[in-house]
This record gives structure tokens, sequence and C-alpha cells, in this order.
């Protein structure tokens, strides 16, 4: 600036202070800097317009939605396991090793067998308690099935039409039942003499008493006879007689039984239902087993039978082990399979050339428009070549600008590009062929990476 101007600038500044209210100001030094030395560049930068190639490596390598969708992953796998060992734990707790009651005949022996890995006791109580209630038997091994007992039971009963009557038995592989039976009835009737397996085989029977294949055994009788019968399953069995008649019908019954019983000498637990609640503590690791054996004279109750109630106590530890287990388990190789995926589609892209754009944030600073000028990356300046003037057919037959080119779909070439692929960012069509290309391909067209999601753009 010359001296003139000089003086003119400073005249108009002290006609302006003098007008101006007065008012404290506050007075700034600046120090002028004498220092000739060039700028010198940040460590980091050594090529390139952006500051991309600023930071360092490692931010440049890390790659945010991948870790994102690992832990996403993760998390769904983890809430995957913990439902499914509760839902085990559950069937484990109330119905394998679940409450039951047990009815016990005349000199039955029953195996219990459960597990110490998921039991770490049993209670057995008697409901109806009696004088003599049946007893439990503690043993670390199977006890031979050695013992044999005969008894024989006589029964007269009258059953009126459509009526039946059963007793309840309780057989060990092997033994042996023969019935005897007298039927007396004004018309020669004949009754149905069954021996059911279980409960549930009585109750079909019940359901229809004249199809034969209902129970494990199903006989037509009248008058004088005997029927004979091996038992091949241990199990509860029901010995019942039913009237399908219009008209009341005595029996004459004689069940001779021949039971195989268990070996009780070896047992190093012994306790009576009817003195407490008995409780047998299991060992871990080793086998257990738990033996109820009831008198050989049936008790004084309504159905003559001894109901027992057996509970479990379950094991914590071994559903705690599982669940964590199992997740480690699952993580372990949800990693492994993660890590192949990787690799499978790192050696894609290099097989394909650089993989330099999926590293790099999606969208680079540009000192020019031209310099985004065919990118795959959404550009947000609308700015256009005004001095193009060349035109391009598309496919539908339409004349578009060659400036308008870089902002239209690349698969159609007709409707904006409005839409970009997730995680790489490409941009490079429109929402339905973006949508098109992530359902049958899967793969970005750019880079080759295997896209998650299509995003769609919208301008306002």
């Amino acid at each position: 600036m010359e001296e003139p101007d000089r003086i003119q600038s400073t005249s108009l500044i002290a006609a302006e202070s003098e007008t101006a209210p007065a008012v404290v100001r506050e007075e700034e030094v600046v120090v002028d800097d004498d220092d000739r030395r060039p700028p010198q560049p940040f460590p980091y930068h050594t090529t390139g317009t952006g500051l991309d190639d600023a930071f360092p490596p490692h931010f440049q390598a890390g790659n945010y939605e991948e870790t994102a969708s690992f832990t996403e992953d993760t998390w769904s796998c983890l809430v995957v396991v913990i439902t499914f060992w509760f839902f085990v734990s559950l069937t484990l707790i109330l119905g394998v090793y679940g409450t039951s009651n047990l009815e016990l005949g005349p000199n039955a022996s029953v195996l219990i067998k459960p597990n110490s890995l998921f039991v770490k006791h049993m209670m057995v109580e008697e409901i109806d308690i009696v004088k003599d209630g049946p007893l439990l038997y503690g043993l670390h091994k199977i006890p031979p099935l050695d013992v044999a007992a005969a008894w024989s039971e006589a029964y007269r009963t009258s059953l009126l039409a459509n009526t039946h009557k059963d007793w309840t038995f309780y057989f060990n592989a092997g033994s042996q039942i023969s019935i005897s039976y007298n039927v007396k009835s004004l018309s020669s009737s004949s009754l149905v003499l069954v021996i059911a397996q279980g409960t549930q085989g009585l109750a079909r029977w019940l359901e229809d008493p004249y199809y034969p294949n209902a129970a494990y055994s199903w006989s037509l009788i009248h008058g004088n006879g005997s029927i004979w019968l091996d038992i091949p399953k241990s199990s509860s069995y029901h010995v019942a007689v039913g009237n399908l008649n219009s008209e009341m019908v005595e029996a004459h019954l004689k069940i001779n039984i021949r039971a195989m019983l268990y070996n009780t000498n070896e047992a190093y637990y012994k306790c009576r239902t009817t003195q407490a609640q008995c409780g047998l503590k299991l060992n871990f690791p080793g086998e257990n087993v738990a033996l109820l054996q009831s008198p050989s004279k049936r008790p004084d109750t309504a159905n003559s039978v001894w109901t027992v109630k057996i509970s479990y106590g379950p094991r914590w530890i071994t559903y705690l082990l599982g669940i964590g287990g199992t997740s480690c388990l699952v993580l372990l190789v949800h990693r492994f399979l993660v890590n192949l995926q990787q690799s499978r589609e790192d050696s894609s892209r290099s097989e394909l050339g650089d993989t330099r754009s999926e590293r790099f944030p999606m969208l680079s600073h540009k000192h020019d428009d031209s310099s985004s000028l065919g990118s795959s990356y959404c550009s947000q300046d609308d700015e256009k070549f005004e001095d193009a003037t060349t035109s391009i057919n598309t496919s539908d037959g339409k004349t578009v600008k060659e400036s308008d080119a870089p902002h239209l779909c690349a698969i159609c070439f007709d409707a904006p590009r409005d839409c970009f692929f997730i995680p790489c960012g490409h941009c490079l069509s429109c929402f339905e062929c973006g949508t098109r290309i992530a359902e049958a391909a899967g793969t970005c067209p750019v880079c080759r990476r295997r896209m998650k999601k299509v995003k769609k753009i919208y301008t306002v």
C-alpha cells in the first residue's frame, strides 16, 4: 500500500472512532513472525490430497462394520445357547427327573437308575401310610435278578352290565402268570379277560374294550378255563375283567404268580417308607442304583396298592457347567467360521486386485468436482458439467447428457443412483437394481465383497 492510501485509511478509522460511543476495548498484541522457514508436512502425510493418509495405518485398516457385526452375531449365539440349555434343564428337572407317583402291588421289585451327573439325591415318600410299606434300598451296581417269589390270589366278583374290575401288579422280565376262571351267568354270557401293560395300556383298552390289540393279552372267557402268560418286559401290569353284556355276570378268578425279584444282599442303604421320608444320596462319579421292594401281602387301602411319591434333587453344578461349556464351544466354532469366511473373502479380493477402496473411508476429500467423475461412492455435490454437450443413448432408447452419466444407475442407466451397499459403501445403482444384485449375486460388483444390506438414499 502506498503512503497516501495509508494516510486516508487512518483518517477514516479516526473519524469513525470519534462518532462511536465510549466502550471498553481489549487490546490484542500481535507478534509478527519473521521466521521465513517453509511449513513442514505432518509426519504421516506423505502422498495424496485428502485427510485419509494423515491418519496412522492402524486407523485405515480398521473395519468397524465387521467388528460390530461379529459382536452382534456373538451375542445372538449366546442367547440361543442359553435358551437351549434353559429348555433342556427344564426338560430334565421337570420331565425326566420330575416328581412322579408309582403304584406297587405285592412282591414288587422296581429298579430305579438315576443319573448321578444330573441328580444329587432322590426322595421316596409313601402317600397312603400303612403299617408295612415298601423298602428303599441303595446299591452301587445293578443287583442280580435271581430271587423267585410265588404266590396266588383268589377273587370272587359280580360284574354289573358294562362294568369292569382290575388288579395292579409289577412284574420283572422272566415272571410268569396263570389265571384260572369260572364264569357264571343266566344266559352263558362271556367276559373279557385282559392283561394290560402300564396305565396307558389299561386306558387304551377302556376306550375300546372290543379291540383285542388294545391290550397285551385279550381273551374272551366263559365257563371254566385258564390262561398262562410269560412276562417279557419289566413294567406294571393290570389284570382286568370286563362285562360287556346287558346282564350281571359272576366270575371266580384265581391268579397264580411266579415273580422274579432283585437280590438285596449287597445293599448299603435301607429305609422303610412308613417310618419317614427316605432320602438316598447319589455318589458322583460312579454307578448308583435304587431299589423299591414291596411286601408280599396287599395293603388295606382303597385300591389295594401302595402309592409312593418319588422326587429328585438336581445337581445344579452340572447345568451351570453345561451352559458355560456349550457357550464356549459355540463361540469357538463361530469364531473359526468367521475367520474361515474372512480368509476366503481376503483371498478372493487379492485375486481381483487392490483392496485399497475397502480400507479407506466411504467419502474421500476431493478438491474439485471432476475428481468424483466415475466414482462408485456417493457424492453430495450436485454441480453439473455445463460445458459437456455429448449425449448417450440408454438401453430404453432415451438420450441423456454425458454429464449426467456419473449420477445414473450403472445397471439400468435410467434411474438415479439412490442407494449404497453395506459394508463396503459403494454407490453405483438405483435401489431396485441394487436389491436385485443383493438377492442374485450377494457381492458388490466393484469390490466383490459380500453385501449385507442395501440402504436407500433420500434426497431432501
